[in-house]
This record gives structure tokens, C-alpha cells and sequence, in this order.
């Protein structure tokens, strides 16, 4: 009797227990993630605007066709010749000029008997207006009544390429030496259709001018010339020379060598 007293007693204590676990609510394991971190939307570099480019300030003037050659806007001629221009191109071209450079028909270049070489001057076509600035490399024209050979491509800005001669007014703008003082001068006659007509009167010059320098060449074109360098190469005694010097064969100039 006792044990199964004992028995039902633990028994009754089982099933109590059995029933107490079946009414309690068993909570369920949840995994709760972790909060989302805070989207931070890319960084997109930023292009700084373009600052306009800097426009050249309008002190100076330029040609369009060499941007090399300016003069300041204010700049006053240092002397102003009017008269007739021609062009010149091949069969100069690829040769050498006064200066020593080789002559290039498409450069902004011209030439002139006595201004300074390097001398950078601004030429105007009297009749269209068009205007174009120049550097004197070369010397010429040796033809009568003309005071300025230009180069091909000045022709075609200055409109002279067509008409072969216009009359312009030529402003020196800037100098590398004085115009007034100085140079190495000399006269030049020519030009002459045969190598004997340059040779007799070299010949005849050799002896009239015994200090002097004389010397015949040959053009580019084919015609031959004779220059004289005095002694010195002063100027005056250079234009005494060219005002007493007559010819029948070719037109007498005074020209600046430097």
C-alpha cells in the first residue's frame, strides 16, 4: 500500500508537471537582422566650369596672316612713303634672300631698297583700303616707279595678286636701326640682257671708281646687274655715285645692304 502510494504520488506529480509544460507558451528564436546601414549615394566628382580663355587685350595690332609681325595700336609711323607695289613669288621662291633667309612666297615678307632689313611696316592698298603688315627681308623692286615688292601671299591679302601693281601707302612701324643714320650703301644698276653689257660697264665703273667695290651678278630671273660699294659704304658718297652715274642699259638705285 505504501509503495503504491508512493507510486500514484509521483505519478500525480509527473502528469502535473508533463501538464504544466504543454500550457506554457514556448517562444519562438526570431533572428531580427541588423538595421540597414544608411545608403550614401556616390560622390560624383564635380568638372569645374571652363573659365572663358583670356581675349587678347586690344594694345596691339596684329596681321591675320602672321600673327608673328605686331606693332603697338598706338604706334605712330616712323615714316610714310606712297607709291606703286608689285609682287613677286616664284622663281624667287626657295631662294635666298638679302637678309640670308630663303624667300618663301607664302610669308608676310617684302622688300625695299633702303629701308633697314628686318624693318616691319604696314602696307595699304590705296584703292581697296585693305591693309597687311610686312617684314622687309628682301631687296627691290629694281623696276621704275615702284617702291615695294611684296611678297604672293601679301599680294592676296593686300588685293594685288591680279592686278600685278597698286598704289599703296606704306607706314614704317618699327626699325631695327636707324633709318637716317648709318647702313652699308651702295648703288646698283640693272638689269642688263647679257653678261658682256654687265661686264663693260662694270669694267668702265672699276675704273671711274677706283676706291669702289664693283661687281656683276646674276638674278634669279635671269638678268644680269652691277653693283658698286664705295668706300665705306657711306651713304653720300653712295647717292653722289647714283645722281652722276647714267646708263642707256638699265635704271641706276640706290640700295642699303643691312
Amino acid at each position: 500500500m505504501t509503495i503504491f502510494r508512493r507510486s500514484h504520488v509521483s505519478l500525480v506529480v509527473g502528469l502535473a508537471a508533463l501538464l504544466a509544460g504543454c500550457g506554457r507558451h514556448k517562444q519562438a528564436r526570431v533572428e531580427v537582422p541588423a538595421p540597414p546601414s544608411v545608403e550614401t549615394k556616390p560622390q560624383v566628382a564635380t568638372v569645374p566650369e571652363k573659365s572663358p580663355a583670356p581675349t587678347k587685350p586690344p594694345a596691339a595690332e596684329s596681321d591675320a596672316a602672321d600673327p608673328t609681325l605686331s606693332v603697338p595700336a598706338d604706334a605712330i609711323p616712323i615714316l610714310t612713303e606712297t607709291g606703286m607695289a608689285s609682287w613677286y613669288g616664284a622663281p624667287y621662291h626657295n631662294r635666298r634672300s638679302s637678309n640670308g633667309e630663303i624667300y618663301n612666297m607664302h610669308a608676310m615678307t617684302a622688300a625695299h631698297r633702303t629701308l633697314p632689313l628686318g624693318s616691319i611696316v604696314r602696307v595699304t592698298n590705296v584703292k581697296s583700303g585693305q591693309s597687311a603688315l610686312v617684314r622687309i627681308t628682301d631687296r627691290g623692286p629694281f623696276v621704275g616707279g615702284r617702291i615695294l615688292d611684296v611678297s604672293y601671299a601679301a599680294a592676296k591679302l593686300l588685293d594685288i595678286w591680279q592686278p600685278g601693281v597698286a598704289r599703296v601707302k606704306l607706314e614704317v612701324m618699327q626699325t631695327p636701326t636707324s633709318i637716317a643714320t648709318g647702313g652699308r650703301w651702295a648703288v646698283q644698276i640693272g638689269s642688263f640682257g647679257n653678261q658682256k653689257q654687265a661686264s663693260a660697264l662694270a669694267d668702265h665703273l672699276s675704273r671711274r671708281y677706283q676706291t669702289a667695290m664693283v661687281d656683276k651678278f646674276l638674278s634669279p630671273v635671269g638678268a644680269w646687274g652691277v653693283r658698286v660699294r664705295v668706300l665705306n659704304d657711306d651713304r653720300q658718297r653712295a647717292e653722289s655715285l647714283a645722281h652722276e652715274t647714267e646708263t642707256r642699259e638699265g635704271s641706276v638705285y640706290l640700295v642699303r645692304l643691312d
